[in-house]
């Protein structure tokens, strides 16, 4: 068994999925658009270019995102009480990484060295998807 986190985008998912291709490297394992889906009763008027499914790979792990409901006026997104934490190999990767999320976003706390890591930070990005950026190893 595997549990794969999937996020909904209200209609952004095209950009979401982009914006991490170009700042985390993702690589887009999976994508179809609501006109290509094999049953003809999902692709409603207005949203046969919207993201039926998609999935990412960002570094090992897999995560999965739709535009499923977006059209439903009461349709609201929250992505509250979760973080994806991301472990980089360098200080220059998290720097490009916290650069990236940060962009349009909102910084909870900048990325700094700290008692338990080389760097750490938390931002929430332009979607409201919360992300922590670790590089791990003696700070002194």
């Amino acid at each position: 068994m595997s549990v794969v986190t999937t996020l909904s985008f209200g209609g952004r998912t095209e950009e979401a999925v982009q914006h991490y291709q170009s700042v985390l490297d993702a690589q887009v394992l999976m994508l179809m658009r609501f006109r290509e889906c094999p049953d003809p009763s999902m692709a409603k008027p207005g949203l046969e270019e919207k993201i039926f499914h998609a999935t990412i790979r960002i570094g090992s792990t897999e995560l999965m995102a739709s535009d499923m409901g977006c059209d439903d006026p009461n349709f609201e997104i929250a992505f509250a009480g979760f973080a994806f934490a991301v472990r980089d190999d360098s200080i220059e990767d998290a720097e490009r990484h916290f650069a990236g999320l940060s962009e349009h976003g909102r910084v909870l706390l900048p990325l700094a060295p700290t008692f338990f890591a080389t760097r750490y930070g938390i931002v929430i990005d332009r979607f409201g998807v919360s992300w922590k950026i670790t590089v791990s190893g003696d700070v002194h």
